[in-house]
This record gives C-alpha cells, sequence and structure tokens, in this order.
C-alpha cells in the first residue's frame, strides 16, 4: 500500500530534493576546478548571514593511503596566519599596553631603523601594514637577522624607500610582531592566541604541533613541473619539540611562525572569518572592538589595498569589494575574504594544486570563489 503525502509534505519533499539536486550540482562544478588544477584535494566553506550555507571537501587528505578530504581536517593556513597575530596585537592596543605609532624599535628590544632614513620612526602600524621598509633578503626564521647587535649585514633587511612611504610583503615583520606580543604579556604566542582568540570561539587549531591532534593535519604535497608529480612536505608540520623546551619568550618566537604557522581547519577558520565580517563581534561576546577590526580592514597602502594583516580587493571577484587574506606554503594555497557589508565570505583551501596565477591570485582559489559567488551569493 501506497501511503498518499500530504500537500505540505509533498512540498518538504520537493525542497529537499530541489537542495539536494542543487548541492550536487555545485560539487560536479567544484571537481571540474579541481580537476583542472590536478588538486589533491579542496576543501570550501561558504558563509551567509553569520552561518556557514555550503561545505565540501573533495580529494584527499593522504594520497598514500588515499583517505578522504575532510573539511574538518587541519591545514598549515600559511599566511593567514598573519591576521591571527594583528588581531591579538589589536587587542593590546585597545588594552593601551602598546600603541600603532609607537617606535616598532623600542617595542621588539633592538634597534628598527632604515639606514638610510635614521631619523625616520618604523612604527607598530607600518610593521603590520607591510610599509615599514623591511625586507626578507636576510631571511625571517631568526629575529638576529635584522638586529644590529647580533648580524654584521643587518642593513640588507631594508629597502631604499622611507618608512610609510612604500610596500613590500615581508614575512619578518610578522616574527617580530610576535616577538612583541611575547614581551608585552609575557605568554607565549601559542598559548596566548589559544586563550584569547581560539578558545573563546570555541575553535581546534593552534601553532604548537604536539598540541593537536597528528592524524587530523591534511598532509600537504608540492607539485613538481618538471616531473609533472606531487611530493609530500613533512616539514609543514614539523613540532620543533627540541627548540621550544630551550624557548625563550621574544627571542625563540619564530619557531612558531607568527607569519605563517597557524594550523585549523576550513570549518573553523570561516568561523573566526565571521568574526572579522562582524567587525569583531561573535555569538558570546567580542574579540575586539568594531573600531579596532575596522582598523584592521582598512587600506593603508595602494593599489596592494594591504591593511593590517587583512587587505581590500576589487579584482578577486570583479565587481566586489572583499576583505581578506590568502596563503601559500608547502604545496598549500589558501584562501579567506568576505564582504563585511552584505555578510558573506569564502573559505578556499588547497593541499596541492598546479599553481597556476592570474590576476595575482591561484587560479583554483579564485576560479572556486567566483564560482561559489555565482552559484550561492549573487
Amino acid at each position: 500500500m501506497y501511503k498518499i503525502l500530504k500537500p505540505l509534505s509533498l512540498c518538504l519533499l520537493l525542497i529537499m530534493s530541489s537542495s539536494t539536486f542543487a548541492q550536487d550540482t555545485i560539487e560536479v562544478g567544484l571537481k571540474e576546478i579541481a580537476e583542472e588544477f590536478k588538486a589533491v584535494g579542496l576543501a570550501v566553506v561558504v558563509v551567509k548571514d553569520n552561518k556557514p550555507i555550503y561545505k565540501k571537501a573533495i580529494g584527499l587528505q593522504d594520497i598514500e593511503h588515499n583517505i578522504p578530504l575532510s573539511t574538518k581536517h587541519l591545514f598549515r593556513i600559511a599566511s593567514i596566519s598573519k591576521s591571527f597575530s594583528a588581531t591579538a596585537i589589536m587587542q593590546l592596543v585597545e588594552q593601551g599596553k602598546v600603541s600603532l605609532d609607537d617606535d616598532f624599535g623600542k617595542l621588539v628590544g633592538f634597534p628598527i631603523r632604515n639606514p638610510k632614513y635614521p631619523d625616520q620612526v618604523i612604527t607598530l602600524r607600518m610593521v603590520l601594514s607591510h610599509t615599514s621598509s623591511i625586507n626578507d633578503s636576510n631571511g625571517y626564521f631568526k629575529l638576529d637577522v635584522i638586529n644590529p647587535a647580533k648580524n654584521p649585514d643587518w642593513a640588507k633587511s631594508y629597502n631604499d624607500y622611507r618608512p610609510g612611504e612604500g610596500y613590500e610583503y615581508c614575512n619578518l615583520n610578522f616574527n617580530m610582531v610576535g616577538s612583541v606580543l611575547e614581551q608585552k604579556t609575557g605568554v607565549r604566542i601559542d598559548n596566548y592566541i589559544h586563550q584569547q582568540i581560539l578558545a573563546p570561539l570555541g575553535l581546534t587549531g593552534g601553532y604548537c604541533v604536539d598540541s593537536l591532534d597528528k592524524a587530523s593535519f591534511a598532509k600537504l604535497y608540492s607539485y613538481d613541473s618538471v616531473s609533472a608529480s606531487f611530493s609530500e612536505q613533512p616539514a609543514a608540520y614539523n613540532p620543533r619539540s627540541e627548540d621550544i623546551k630551550n624557548y625563550v619568550l621574544g627571542v625563540s618566537t619564530p619557531i612558531f611562525s607568527p607569519t605563517g604557522g597557524m594550523k585549523i581547519s576550513p570549518e573553523d577558520l570561516a568561523t573566526y572569518m565571521m568574526m572579522h565580517m562582524n567587525y569583531g563581534k561573535y555569538a558570546n561576546g567580542r574579540i575586539l572592538t568594531s573600531e579596532s577590526s575596522k582598523t584592521m580592514q582598512t587600506k593603508l597602502s595602494d593599489p596592494e589595498g594591504y591593511g593590517l594583516a587583512l587587505r581590500e580587493t576589487d579584482t578577486l571577484i570583479p565587481g566586489q569589494h572583499l576583505i581578506g587574506h590568502t596563503g601559500s606554503a608547502y604545496g598549500l594555497y589558501s584562501a579567506m575574504f568576505f564582504d563585511p557589508k552584505t555578510n558573506y565570505g569564502f573559505v578556499v583551501v588547497t593541499n596541492g594544486c598546479v599553481p597556476i596565477y592570474e590576476n595575482g591570485y591561484v587560479a583554483l582559489s579564485a576560479r572556486t570563489i567566483n564560482y561559489l559567488y555565482q552559484t550561492l551569493i549573487k
């Protein structure tokens, strides 16, 4: 005997069927983009009106063991990590412990002066916005590279232009910012960000590999264009356990890479993104004041559009003004972009792909974001 559906039940069934069809159709499109760029794995989360409206993972977390990727796997998200460091520093600004216009050398504990412009103060604001005239020529894995007392070639860490009047993306800037955070709080950076940002938001993640479930890490794979093959990059999750045993606050900071070492899942990164999309507010309170959050999102350099570890862009989705950041390291490519005015955003992460660039963005990320915008937001 067949059961006759009431009109309301039939309507709900049709809606559910339509929704399932739409989800399946979107997945087909994502798979086509992933296949075009030979993505090992691709994880996406789309949010709208303060909630996730779509999340999907395609491909593998582990090639060798053929383990499917999930949006809950942890990725080393690379330079999106800078926004966590900047968020933490802005908390100190709100508390009056530091000022964005402070002399950065006095904060970090050794002279920070461009030798070509010795009378020009380099401020915390300049360091956070990559307008400091500091570069990565000497590397950025140790703070000694720019310390005149420790490195005779320290001057190579500066560009020719006057601080505040030019832009160069610089990882050393944010490893030094992490040092300032530790010196001002007396708390190791991984612990501080866990206590003050991740835990309040209810997120799993962090900088210290040994504090996380290693089985949850999405393995990262770098593409070799000569052999047209991928190779795993285990160094992405080097725990640095022995180095941490001898940790010195404000000195050993680059061990955790404030500039690129955050490990977090796409789902949790989307929750963090929504906090910034709401100008520092989340369900249970605030991580930042609205003023601090808007300061981070306001560009200080043209045409780069970089603010304080977040940048503005009108070119990622033509005609749409977005705020966010990208990351790339060890074969990973990540993107986090949102529109705080109309309240939508995207997290897109791959653990390996053919890294073709289009208009300054990794094509896989840009195409995916545009596709998700057209199918779910527009």
